[in-house]
Order: C-alpha cells, then sequence, then structure tokens
C-alpha cells in the first residue's frame, strides 16, 4: 500500500520551468531554456546547469521574482490529485531543482505537505545571481527521499515518485511505483507508468 507521494514541481505540478519565467523577464528565455533543456535531457550535470541558469538571472528584482512565482501556471490535476492522494492516506510531498519562492507559495494551494528546493540569493532587493538550498545536484532528490523514508519508516514499495526529467532519477532509484510525467526519453526508461498527457489525474487510473 502507498503511503508516500513524491512530485516534482517544474514541468509536473506546474506548467512549464519557473526559470523560464523569470529569464523572459530578462529578455534571455532562449539562453535560459536551451540550458533547462539540456539539463533536464541529461547531457549537462544539474549542479552547473543549475549555477549557470541561476547566474544569468543576476541583477533581476526580487518583487518581479516574488510575482512571478506567485502566478505560475499550474498543471492540469495538479490539485485534485494531491487531494485525492492524500485521502487514501498518503503523505505528499514536492522534491524541486527549482526554487522555494515557487513551491513554497504553491504549497497551500496545491495541498502538498511538505517542500524541499532550492532559495536563490538576493541583497539590496535584487538576485546576485547566487543559488543555495536542498536540490543543487543531481543525486539531491534521492538523497532527500531515503532520508525522508527513514524519518517516516517508509519503504521502497510503499513510495511513489513522478518527474519529468533526468534530476528525477536519483529518486526513481528509491521507488517501487516511478512515474514519467510528459517525461524526457532518459527518465521514461526508468519509469513503470508513463503519461503522455498534460493531466495528473491520469496516476490516479494507474494505481
Amino acid at each position: 500500500m502507498l503511503k508516500l507521494a513524491v512530485f516534482d514541481f517544474d514541468s509536473t505540478l506546474m506548467d512549464g520551468e519557473t526559470i523560464d519565467f523569470f529569464a523572459r523577464e530578462l529578455g534571455i528565455g532562449e539562453e535560459v531554456s536551451r540550458i533547462t533543456e539540456e539539463a533536464m535531457s541529461g547531457r549537462l550535470d544539474f549542479f552547473e546547469s543549475l549555477q549557470q541558469r541561476v547566474g544569468l538571472l543576476k541583477g533581476l528584482d526580487y518583487t518581479i521574482v516574488e510575482k512571478i512565482s506567485h502566478n505560475l501556471p499550474y498543471m492540469n490535476g495538479a490539485k485534485e490529485t494531491i487531494a485525492e492522494l492524500k485521502k487514501m492516506g498518503l503523505k505528499v510531498v514536492c522534491f524541486s531543482g527549482g526554487f522555494r519562492s515557487a513551491t513554497g507559495y504553491a504549497k497551500n494551494i496545491l495541498g502538498y505537505d511538505a517542500d524541499f528546493s532550492n532559495i536563490l540569493h538576493q541583497k539590496d532587493g535584487k538576485l546576485t545571481g547566487l543559488v543555495g538550498g536542498d536540490m543543487m545536484f543531481s543525486h539531491s532528490k534521492g538523497d532527500m527521499l531515503v532520508r525522508l523514508q527513514s524519518l517516516l519508516g517508509i519503504t521502497e514499495a510503499e513510495t511513489l515518485v513522478c518527474g519529468d526529467g533526468a534530476n528525477d532519477l536519483s529518486m526513481f532509484a528509491h521507488a517501487r511505483t516511478r512515474v514519467a510525467f510528459c517525461a524526457k526519453e532518459i527518465l521514461k526508461k526508468e519509469a513503470n507508468i508513463v503519461i503522455e498527457t498534460k493531466d495528473l489525474t491520469q496516476i490516479l487510473h494507474k494505481l
């Protein structure tokens, strides 16, 4: 029986990549999207790509960061799916290689129990181009999942994970139910549930 569900945020619970929305404000959307694509497809080290992309955001007003973070388009079915899983008795958690400004705000809207993500460093109201946090490396999600399972006394067999990119691979290694959601090829290969339509409620039909 499932007891824990862990969802990625960008392009999973949210329709798009938070960092791409920020980049568009600075007119560097295409450049940042290209790096994101390389990282999510597994062709670029996640840690290096994160630092590179955040570095390009240097100087962006933090008020803009918050405004964008609070107006992101959530994925079709995200709220309903989380509510249903919680009704079934699961703890639902969000792991994101993205940012707390977005995942912390979405927590109360989408209804998950906790979020683990990264924090954009700001000084004097502007981004410094630096980043820190829980999800900086390609192995971070797997590492955090193992710690969470240990803390909650939950096994791999009782765990569902859902994501779309290469940095979700590490958590796939520690869960029996592995959902690739509109995902990159590299992740689909390791999944046992593959969903190709942008509707998270499809997960409920597959359980």
